[in-house]
């Protein structure tokens, strides 16, 4: 069957029925609205997008949206407490560019970590997770350190299993657990220490999305040049991009760095 942002709407309505929720059609944006009644929080779908999709997956497509819209609008209508959740609260990394405050206006919580990098704060809620903002601290009483303090323990709890390949004399090493906290384990320090002290040449660090950490072991120049097409080739295609600069790690400080090809880098 031909798909069509009609058709897809139609279904849409009928799969999502529910007497709590409120949809609505935008024809001259082409997207579908679906929201709680009472709260008006909910989600905007831009419908050719999804038949884009199903264009080239089917069916899949569409299960895989249901599920979202379910799970996202379940999350909005949740009341969300951070005291007796401690043991699911883990920093995530985000680029630079990434909004601070939600769609509430409400300030996210966050800090500086790189030229290129902040770092937030999560609410692990199984399937997905809820960012934390100012309001949900302030509603417990807690600062900005002791949230930071939590997240990094908890951070440093989660393994650091990698994957290591070999190309052209450089050591890199993957980390892709798919937990939803790849990327943020570049705030673990002691084990950049361990991988720095046990470095031939110089460690370089890339988080091009959320669900990778690559570490580089760079013997010569050619591992400049492969590092920065990976990381180039991992932003473009991830899910949540962070960015497409590698990072030097020295002296327990990270310096993004450009790489230009054939050469050493060159210190942002």
């Amino acid at each position: 069957m031909k798909m069509t942002s009609l058709k897809l709407k139609k279904i849409l309505e009928e799969r999502l029925a529910n007497e709590a929720y409120r949809t609505s059609y935008n024809r001259d944006k082409d997207t579908f609205r679906i929201e709680w009644k009472e709260s008006k929080k909910g989600m905007t779908i831009t419908l050719p997008n999804v038949v884009a999709k199903y264009n080239q997956r089917g069916e899949v497509a569409i299960v895989e949206l249901e599920e979202h819209i379910k799970e996202a609008l379940r999350i909005m209508n949740e009341e969300h407490h951070l005291s007796g959740m401690e043991k699911q609260i883990y920093p995530v990394i985000r680029s630079t560019s990434f909004p601070t405050t939600t769609k509430a206006e409400i300030d996210l919580v966050y800090k500086d970590h790189t030229a290129e990098t902040r770092v937030f704060y999560a609410l692990d809620l199984g399937n997905s997770y809820r960012l934390i903002d100012e309001d949900l601290l302030d509603k417990e009483g807690w600062t900005k350190e002791h949230i930071d303090e939590i997240a990094t323990f908890n951070l440093r709890s989660l393994p650091v299993d990698y994957k290591e390949d070999q190309v052209a004399g450089n050591d890199f090493y993957f980390i892709a657990t798919q937990d939803g906290y790849d990327a943020s384990r570049i705030l673990n320090e002691a084990f950049l220490e361990e991988m720095k002290a046990n470095s031939k040449g110089e460690l370089a660090i890339a988080v091009p999305h959320q669900d990778v950490l690559i570490i580089t072991d760079v013997q010569n120049k050619t591992g400049y040049d492969i590092l920065a097409q990976m990381t180039m080739k991992f932003f473009a295609e991830g899910r949540i991009p962070i960015t497409s600069l590698p990072m030097i790690y020295e002296d327990k400080t990270l310096e993004p760095i450009f790489i230009l090809a054939k050469n050493k880098p060159e210190k942002n």
